[in-house]
């Protein structure tokens, strides 16, 4: 099942992707795509539902967020360990975890916009875990009992601020529109083995990120147990997992990073693409 969020922003709706591609309207059963709604009972309730009986969305709505309401949105850095070499850092021996604003968060068609003075802004895909039940000291063999479901994650990062403005990343990673989130959340039941899903990065049309979450060095279940062992996880938190290798900063020679004008696409495979224009800040 693929739920999304579909409206104006501040104005979404929850809906259902059917298997024809068509969006349908769910706000006559659940108010949105959140926390409540992520409870495995009224998964289970939609997924119940024949979609034909859903009124269709007519045109190309735009889409936000898959998921909102979260408490927490975390994220893991260097968990891959091709991407950990390309930065020239060492693979950590325990996950590196960090908060991303959540004013950050953005739709997956949305625009990314390049911060003020910016000159390093940079990509990365990755695939993010929504959490279901509340996860609290958990173990790996209970995670996936508190995963909902998966989607596609951009954490937009701003090198300069994250590694050259002091020892914190957050910095870099919390600027308005850095957290393209969707298009859709697949519930978890769709995704058997999350640790072998392609995913990509395309940067106007040239392939720049090509890897897949099978090189993770913390999977899926290490995560969200590790996680839940210093951060409550509430249903609708969502996890960031890291990024496979080919950001910008990783280039050889020459590092180099996005400006106004581009088009960024992100994708994992089963879960959807993201396709998003960078515009120069304009405040």
């Amino acid at each position: 099942m693929k739920l999304l969020r579909y409206g104006p922003k501040g104005q979404e709706k929850p809906g259902l992707l059917d298997a024809a591609g068509t969006i349908r309207d769910l706000s006559g059963v659940v108010a949105d795509i959140n926390g409540e709604t992520l409870a495995p009972g009224v998964l289970a309730k939609l997924k119940a539902l024949d979609p034909a009986t859903l009124p269709a969305v007519p045109g190309n709505p735009r889409l936000g967020p898959c998921v909102t309401g979260m408490k927490n949105m975390v994220c893991i850095g260097l968990n891959y360990a091709d991407h950990a070499a390309e930065t020239g850092a060492a693979p950590p021996s325990e996950p590196i975890v960090f908060l991303k604003s959540l004013g950050a968060l953005s739709g997956p068609y949305d625009d990314i916009i390049i911060p003020k003075g910016s000159t390093k802004t940079d990509w990365e895909c990755e695939l993010v875990i929504v959490i279901g039940t509340t996860a609290r000291y958990v173990s790996e063999e209970q995670a996936m009992e508190h995963v909902a479901g998966f989607a596609v994650g951009n954490d937009v990062s701003e090198r300069h601020w994250q590694s050259e403005r002091g020892p914190t990343w957050d910095k870099g990673k919390g600027f308005e529109s850095f957290g393209p989130l969707g298009p859709w959340m697949v519930t978890k039941d769709e995704v058997p083995d999350p640790q072998n899903l392609r995913m990509w990065t395309d940067v106007d049309g040239k392939r720049e990120q090509d890897g897949s979450t099978k090189t993770m060095i913390f999977g899926v279940k290490t995560l969200v147990s590790y996680v839940s062992q210093c951060i409550t996880l509430f249903p609708g938190d969502v996890i960031f997992t890291g990024t496979p290798p080919g950001v910008g900063l990783g280039k050889k020679p020459t590092p180099w990073f996005l400006k106004p004008g581009q088009e960024v696409r992100v994708g994992i495979e089963g879960l959807g693409e993201q396709r998003c224009r960078t515009v120069a800040y304009a405040g």
